[in-house]
């Protein structure tokens, strides 16, 4: 089943749920819309799956039902600058879940989505359970990201009028990009919503809420998950990975399942491929909600 549900700010979503109404429901925010053709051979190049969305609902439907949508697709088609808050987006997966009739759940997010599931598990107690990748629960990279976040937004500005990116145009794989001297020209309204939501946690402190957390929860990462961003992003280096590993211990600690997925080329897009990462998690919900 697949339908269309207003959120809160009046713009529409579409949103499916299959499998066994039986069965516990895993919602799955990140499930984007395959594509095909050129789009799709320009994804596979950067090494992500064309079809993300597709091959996470199969993975999972025989063992779960399956409340999926693009949250994130949706958002950069439909801006949200001023209010794009924690609670807004809370709010938004809360209407969604009653829209469905889906009254308790799992989460999976992956990266700005893993974060959000934080934030849902906070303010609900509808989760069964959380499951975050390439985002620590614990030291999160907030302050970071909206360094990064805010640098991206001023390029943005600075760039909507310049041919900055005719110089890409050539680009044929993502190792022949420099990061540290390409320009951004993207609509602002999309990475200024982003500015909000970070701006908005730059008071959050995830290590004082980690005893509200008494559902099973796992987290995440790719080996090679740490990100250095050159002066144009602010010259942070965003190290998923290495906090992961530094709070490991302290993680376990509040009961949190930590998994390093291995391999010299898992970086941050890598692990967030079905191929990769759908093992994992499905073997990890079995175990926990069977």
């Amino acid at each position: 089943m697949e339908k269309f549900i207003k959120l809160m700010d009046e713009t529409e979503i579409k949103v499916g749920l299959v499998g066994n109404p039986n069965h516990k429901t895993k919602m799955l925010p990140i499930a984007k819309e395959s594509v095909y053709g050129q789009e799709a051979e320009n994804l596979k190049l950067w090494g992500m799956d064309p079809e993300l969305g597709k091959h996470f609902v199969e993975g999972l439907v025989n063992e779960f039902q399956v409340l999926y949508f693009d949250y994130e697709g949706h958002r950069l088609q439909n801006t949200n600058p001023e209010n794009l808050t924690p609670n807004h987006i809370v709010n938004d997966l809360m209407l969604i879940a009653d829209d469905m009739n889906i009254n308790t759940f799992s989460y999976y997010g992956y990266s700005w989505l893993a974060l959000v599931g934080l934030q849902l598990a906070i303010r609900t107690k509808r989760l069964e359970s959380l499951i975050m990748g390439a985002f620590p629960p614990l030291d999160g990279p907030y302050k970071e990201m909206m360094v990064v976040t805010n640098k991206t937004y001023q390029q943005a500005l600075e760039n909507q009028n310049s041919p900055v990116l005719d110089e890409q145009q050539n680009i044929e794989s993502p190792e022949e990009i420099d990061w540290d001297t390409i320009k951004v020209k993207i609509d602002t309204n999309q990475t200024k919503q982003f500015v909000t939501m970070y701006k908005n946690l730059m008071n959050f402190n995830d290590r004082n809420i980690q005893h509200q957390l008494s559902i099973p929860k796992l987290t995440f990462a790719g080996e090679q998950d740490t990100i250095v961003y050159g002066e144009n992003f602010g010259s942070v280096t965003v190290d998923i990975v290495g906090i992961l590993e530094k709070t490991k211990e302290e993680l376990q600690h509040w009961g949190w399942e930590v998994e390093i997925i291995k391999g010299n080329e898992i970086n941050h897009t890598k692990a967030m491929q079905p191929i990769v990462v759908l093992p994992l998690i499905k073997a990890w919900l079995i175990k926990t909600l069977k």
